[in-house]
């Protein structure tokens, strides 16, 4: 009983951002439960090799699309292309995502608008045009990946965990307006977890800071959040909406 809660066999679902790091480790977490998968990034370079490395040995049909969150009309096109290529998508991991430090001082316009368009602007538009089909079957799983940056911050965070902290509230309030259609809305807050973006911004300094910060004593690996995400994405999160499940190995009970 436990293996079908878990078990995503007929279902499809589409992760942003999902040609590396967290993104590709949740996809294809998504296809060993069974589900087909469609990615998207801004680059197609990235998005061909990475679908390969998701489907592999699983048995499952794959798609990647091409699309830039920071262009609206791009999101359109992209939930418009996900149904046309996929048919349904069932869970949608609003996952993509970026990060500009600077102190609020200094941030400019343009870099605001920028983190606000990607980070939350898009998951909007995004899941605003997927949910009618989500309706029509009563049933999906909206997960939007937000951040322990919503909870705690640092220097320089501050269009960061705006946004992140947004989340939490966004999908508070929808968890509301679609629970009565069989659709669960839910947050991740991964803590650190050393992938691309935290490896470009953060130095040697600040990589130790955030491991001694954790009650692991480490940084996370991208296949440790697969498990979280299939409670959320699966039968066996039925219950659980409107909620933030932080993934961080203890960071924020120091």
């Amino acid at each position: 009983m436990i293996m079908e809660m878990l078990d995503l066999t007929g279902k499809t679902a589409l992760v942003t951002g999902g040609s590396k790091g967290l993104g590709k480790a949740m996809a294809r977490g998504l296809a060993e439960a069974g589900a087909d998968i469609a990615i998207s990034s801004r680059h197609e370079e990235e998005l061909r090799p990475a679908l390969e490395e998701i489907l592999r040995g699983t048995g499952r049909k794959g798609k990647y699309i091409v699309a830039d969150m920071t262009n609206r009309e791009e999101v359109q096109r992209l939930a418009r292309a996900a149904l046309e290529l996929t048919g349904r998508v069932d869970v949608l991991v609003n996952n993509a995502g970026t990060n500009i430090p600077q102190a609020v001082d200094q941030i400019t316009d343009e870099d605001w608008d920028r983190v606000m368009e990607i980070n939350l602007h898009s998951v909007m538009v995004l899941t605003r045009a997927l949910i009618p089909q989500m309706k029509e079957r009563r049933w999906g799983r909206i997960i939007h990946i937000s951040s322990i940056m919503a909870l705690v911050s640092n220097n320089g965070r501050n269009a960061y965990s705006a946004t992140k902290a947004a989340l939490v509230g966004m999908s508070r309030a929808s968890a509301l307006d679609l629970g009565a259609h069989g659709i669960t809305v839910n947050c991740l807050a991964p803590g650190p977890f050393l992938t691309d973006l935290p490896g470009r911004l953060l130095s040697a300094e600040e990589k130790e800071r955030f491991a001694r910060m954790t009650a692991l004593g480490r940084w996370g690996d991208p296949k440790e959040l697969v498990g979280p995400l299939l409670l959320l994405a699966t039968e066996a999160g039925s219950y659980i909406t409107g909620e933030t499940l932080v993934v961080d190995g203890g960071y924020v009970a120091r």
